[in-house]
């Protein structure tokens, strides 16, 4: 085994089983998370009689604490590898942390230079064991974190990019890939950070539009100084590294002045006038200044005219020796008295604002700066052709599909990837200079001579890989490749990805194409690409706005559960999510739903061994005839419900499976269920009901407490053992899953298309929407839940009369009434309220129940008071500077005013109707 140490295997630990009134998860969580741990839940091994399924986590950063985007990403994740688990796969979730080169550094910088220190007073040796030591003492942060929120990893198996398996590989992968030919060294035009000192990748830049300046710089001709051509450009400080002025040949304006020498200001330099099919005649002038070592159009200019690029800028942004007068100069100070310059010398014709986008590093934001330098480069374009085929054929699949084609476009048009980065931290490059000879060799580990002429005189590259290297191995690496382990057999290539769309180019798609690449299969067959969790105005969260919401202080108000559950039900295939701190009631209070419904089933389960039934002549032995209606349509609707959810989960729409579960849990087995059997469970003369009763309620029960543990698995667990510790003594036979030791490890409920019966869901729907329009009137005429009404329902046919006279009894109990009468298209009686439900009509006379004439009036007065506001609403929106001057929220506000009244009107007035 690889991997360096022993593996728990599943014990028998118990757990603590107390069930409180109220449901608290600080009492719960730290317990249920420990006995999954001693347990070895999480733990899994290659077993060749189960499926495999698997998921490498998108690693974090080392130096990363939890955010929302980290909590939803692990949410989604967990309720797969839980889901699967409970199938019956072998899953493996791998956990682990990445590097972060860039970031890491900074942090580790800052951190000396509190001290007086810097990176280079310590030496690279000295400092690359400071970032050892700040990594053992802080990296840990956001697995514990990630812990709290419920993540069922294989934490025995944590990885980091750094350790010696993944090290391992990533030289590997190096050194193969420099055979084939697709590494190499060159000399271009990369982006710079002056901050952090090292070349990004094009993906690794955020283009921000800024508003600018175009500054109109006049070059005097050689031969005529007196004469000039007009460039215009956004950074004139970088003029000075100035080869040629470029024009396009089809521009009839400087045909003529093709092959003119130029002398350049400030430098004194003679360029010449060239043309090339590149240049915009519409930008500027129409004339362009070429830059080659500062610019990548430009350097891609001078290699056609072979012209020599000429560097003016060091490493931290200041001009060097090239830039004449301005050597020692920040960029931007250069830039100031350049263009001071050259106004005095009147060669600054003009200056307009200009609005266009400026690249600044993903990690400190400083603006990047095109720059002429000698890095090493992957080769995409071959890699890309096979990622793109792989996803054409259906080997790589998106969810959404709309990501599959912003991934493609990027494969089509990816160029060369600058892999060095010119900072300590992270991957040196596995390649050694012949000092003597030149020649580059290439090594898994430290050659002892040069492979070319012998010579010992040999120095390692001082430039490490960029981090997305090793990370675009992880799926593969993290299983032990480039040895052939069990593991890697077995789980790779791995399932399904869960990932936000910002790292689809950074991670995605190197990935993919590594994974071809090296192992000759796609990473994984699935992925998924969720929505970025913004403020409640739609903004990005970011430390810099103060927007962001700490998920662990949302765990310690409302509980982990209460997160998970209100994240997922707010993510809808794919969108952004706005989230506000009030939306994580809806979870909460979805938890202590469960948790109080389930507090009431269990307390009448254990009452069956405490009190009121003697456990030995309990008449266990029943069959599905004496099914009550009630319980046959429970059954009916679990089942169904089972069918939806998984098959929401199968297409990864984790919105719709929670909502199809909340939906059947609160409003159909709470709200309904429960209610309708209360009656045979505190009925202690009619035995054989009760416990029918008894068993189909912790029948469901069960179910639903498997079917929501993916997505709340703390209070799951912690019900599900009382469930099974109160079946258990009262030997109420529930089924084979109660006899796991842990609800995570029990199995996922299968549909029984025989219990479903469209014709009883669809009876109980009609029974439903009769009682709600009960329901309705009692709300809009005032009248108490507590008062029992009689009412009178219109039906369309004799058909629909007999179904709905069958289950007169649970109409009555539903809805309070103590008078019911159905026919067949009965007008409506004087003075009653009405409501209307497709063919069917329900009314409730109101003489000698509410005062008539008292109501008239009520309602009257309330809708002259609704009129006044609309009017005032009317005034708002019709005058037409209000509409102009007044901002946009503003005025659709006042028009969801206008709306809300007109609906309030109508439903009064409707009303008053109702009581003449």
């Amino acid at each position: 085994m690889f991997w360096g140490h022993a593996f728990n295997k599943p014990s028998n630990v118990q757990m603590e089983i107390k069930l409180s009134t109220k449901y608290n998860p600080k009492d719960i969580e730290d317990k249920v998370y420990k006995f999954w741990e001693e347990g070895g839940f999480f733990h899994a091994e290659p077993d060749p009689k189960k499926k495999p399924y698997s998921i490498v986590i998108p690693p974090p950063n080392v130096t990363g604490a939890l955010h929302m985007g980290h909590a939803l990403n692990n949410i989604l994740q967990d309720i797969l590898i839980r889901w699967r688990r409970m199938q019956g796969y072998n899953t493996l979730w791998m956990p682990g942390t990445d590097h972060a080169g860039i970031a890491t550094q900074n942090v580790v910088e800052k951190e000396l230079s509190t001290k007086g220190k810097t990176r280079d007073s310590l030496g690279r040796e000295k400092f690359i064991e400071a970032v050892w030591n700040w990594k053992e003492k802080y990296g840990s942060t956001i697995i514990n974190q990630l812990k709290k929120l419920g993540s069922s990893c294989d934490w025995q198996r944590e990885r980091f990019t750094m350790d010696d398996g993944l090290s391992r590989a990533v030289r590997e992968t190096f050194v193969q890939l420099y055979e084939r030919g697709l590494i190499y060294k060159g000399k271009y035009i990369i982006n710079w950070c002056p901050r952090c000192r090292t070349a990004l990748a094009d993906d690794e830049v955020d283009h921000e539009e800024h508003d600018g300046h175009l500054w109109y710089i006049r070059y005097p001709f050689r031969d005529e100084p007196h004469l000039f051509i007009t460039i215009a450009t956004t950074r004139p400080e970088t003029m000075l590294g100035d080869v040629a002025v470029a024009v396009n040949p089809a521009d009839t304006r400087y045909s003529e002045m093709i092959g003119e020498i130029l002398v350049l200001p400030e430098v004194d330099r003679e360029i010449p006038i060239i043309a090339d099919e590149s240049v915009d005649m519409n930008f500027g002038t129409g004339a362009v200044k070429v830059t080659p070592a500062h610019d990548p159009n430009d350097f891609d200019i001078s290699k056609r005219h072979n012209l020599k690029p000429i560097v003016v800028m060091n490493e931290d942004g200041t001009m060097n020796a090239n830039a004449n007068n301005y050597a020692g100069m920040d960029r931007y100070e250069c830039r100031e008295a350049l263009v001071e310059e050259l106004k005095q010398k009147m060669l600054l014709w003009k200056i307009e604002p200009h609005k266009h986008a400026v690249g600044h590093c993903y990690r400190c934001h400083t603006v990047v700066e095109p720059y002429l330098s000698d890095q090493w480069f992957v080769k995409m374009k071959p890699l890309s052709q096979v990622a793109i085929e792989a996803t054409k054929n259906g080997l790589v699949t998106f969810y959404p599909e709309r990501w599959a084609n912003v991934y493609l476009s990027w494969l089509e048009n990816v160029h060369d990837w600058c892999i060095s980065r010119q900072i300590w931290w992270g991957h040196r490059i596995p390649a050694w200079y012949c000092k003597d000879c030149g020649k580059i060799n290439v090594n898994h580990t430290t050659p002892q001579s040069c492979s070319k002429c012998g010579s010992k005189e040999l120095k390692q590259d001082e430039d490490v890989l960029d981090t997305w290297f090793s990370s675009a191995l992880w799926p593969f690496s993290t299983m032990g490749w480039p040895e052939e382990t069990a593991e890697l057999k077995y789980y790779y290539p791995t399932s399904t990805l869960i990932t936000d769309r910002g790292i689809i180019y950074f991670w995605v798609a190197r990935m993919v194409m590594m994974g071809l690449e090296m192992m000759n299969k796609a990473p994984f067959s699935h992925v998924y690409i969720h929505g970025t969790i913004l403020d409640e105005i739609g903004r990005k969260m970011s430390k810099s706005l103060g927007n962001g919401i700490d998920p662990l202080l949302m765990i310690d108000r409302f509980g982990a559960d209460a997160v998970r559950l209100s994240l997922i039900m707010l993510t809808t295939e794919g969108q952004d999510i706005k989230l506000s701190e009030s939306k994580f009631e809806m979870g909460r209070n979805f938890i202590n739903k469960v948790w109080n419904a389930s507090r009431f089933a269990l307390m009448n389960l254990k009452a069956h061994t405490e009190g009121g039934t003697d456990k030995q002549v309990c008449p266990w032995h029943f069959t599905e005839d004496d099914y009550a209606f009630e319980d046959k349509w429970i059954l009916s609707r679990l089942n169904s419900t089972v069918d939806v959810c998984t098959s929401f989960l199968e297409n990864y729409r984790f919105n719709e499976a929670i909502r199809t579960l909340y939906e059947f849990i609160w409003h159909e087995f709470c709200d309904w269920y429960l209610e309708i059997i209360k009656p045979r469970l505190y009925n202690s003369s009619d035995n054989k009901n009760k416990v029918v009763a008894q068993h189909i309620l912790s029948t469901g029960l069960d179910k639903i407490l498997r079917l929501l543990h993916p997505f709340a698995p703390y209070v799951t667990e912690e019900l599900w053992q009382n469930l099974k510790k109160i079946t258990a003594e009262g030997d109420i036979s529930v089924s084979k899953e109660m006899g796991a030791q842990s609800i995570m490890i029990s199995s996922w409920p299968m549909c029984d298309n025989s219990k479903r019966s469209q014709k009883i869901e669809g009876a109980v729907a009609l029974i439903q929407n009769l009682v709600r329009a009960v329901r309705n009137i009692r709300s809009k005429m005032g009248i108490l839940e507590k008062q029992p009404l009689k009412v009178i329902i219109s039906v369309p046919d004799e058909e629909n009369k007999r179904m709905i006279e069958s289950h007169k009894e649970l109409l009555r109990q539903m809805a309070n009434l103590d008078g019911l009468e159905i026919g067949i298209k009965l007008p409506r009686p004087k003075s009653s309220a009405s409501e209307v439900m497709g063919e069917y009509q329900t009314f409730v006379p109101l003489v000698g129940l509410i005062d008539l004439e008292t109501e008239k009036t009520r309602q009257q007065k309330r809708i002259a008071e609704l009129r006044g506001l609309l009017t005032k609403v009317h005034d708002k929106l019709s005058n037409k500077e209000f509409i102009e001057k007044a901002p946009e929220h503003i005025v659709n506000m006042e028009r969801q005013r206008e709306a809300e009244f007109l609906e309030q009107i109508t439903k009064l007035e409707h009303i008053l109707l109702d009581l003449d």
